[in-house]
């Protein structure tokens, strides 16, 4: 049996005395699109951040092709391949959107820089057609292109995706999961997503897990997450959009 590409074992993240992660154990295969869904405050973002190294977790071991990175400040884990789209875009507002796309871009060898542009504009053809524009006028819809782009642009073999169709009008969201669909089915990559929007994330996803209160307490395929009727209760009944 293969190793898997991200395993998350017995993890525990703290803020202040207060617990946030209760070992948490997951993995992401490679070549998969794993989703974690949950409530607002389960911590779903807490396992995002923790796995890029910032909470640092205070037990357990995040393996990342077979190495432990648990201890690894961010910009050592970058370069190993991982990128982040974070929770919120965080892009650089007053940078142009090439600007946003050259930082993604400064940790990989530049001659591959033209290629990894056209792949980007390829995905987002807004982007192309505003490289000039600052970031911060840009809609929320494309803001949130451009983060994933900005990631893109790191080379990864894993992608983290941190709530990507927050706050994003449903048609956009829409384009926002086709994005990461193309992605994982064209170019291979892994994608490990933490996502409020479980219909959605459950249908793209290969598996998936469902954390409450810093445990996780369901996990299957997407389809079979889907089915569950609790998970149907708690998480869909809103969500089909």
């Amino acid at each position: 049996m293969t190793e898997p590409l991200l395993a998350i074992r017995g993890i525990k993240t703290f803020y202040g005395n207060i617990m946030a992660l209760k070992g948490v154990d997951l993995h992401v295969d490679a070549g998969e699109i794993v989703t974690l869904i949950g409530a607002n405050g389960a911590g779903k973002s807490t396992l995002m951040m923790t796995t890029f190294g910032q909470p640092r977790a205070r037990e357990g071991a995040i393996i990342y092709d077979g190495r432990d990175i648990t201890r690894l400040p961010p910009h050592m884990i970058a370069k190993l391949r991982i990128a982040q789209s974070p929770e919120g875009r965080r892009i650089f507002s007053r940078m142009t959107v090439l600007e946003n796309l050259q930082m993604g871009a400064s940790i990989t060898d530049p001659s591959y820089f033209a290629d990894d542009l056209a792949r980007v504009c390829e995905l987002f053809p807004r982007l192309k057609e505003r490289l000039a524009q600052r970031g911060g006028t840009l809609s929320g819809g494309e803001q949130q292109m451009l983060a994933i782009g900005r990631a893109l642009m790191s080379r990864p073999r894993l992608l983290l995706l941190d709530e990507p169709s927050l706050g994003l009008a449903p048609l956009l969201a829409k384009q926002i999961f086709s994005a990461i669909r193309t992605l994982n089915e064209r170019d291979g990559l892994t994608v490990f997503l933490v996502e409020q929007n479980a219909y959605r994330a459950l249908k793209i996803a290969h598996r998936g897990y469902v954390i409450v209160n810093g445990e996780i307490t369901l996990s299957g395929t997407g389809a079979e997450l889907l089915a569950r009727p609790e998970v149907r209760a708690a998480y869909l009944e809103a969500g089909r959009h």
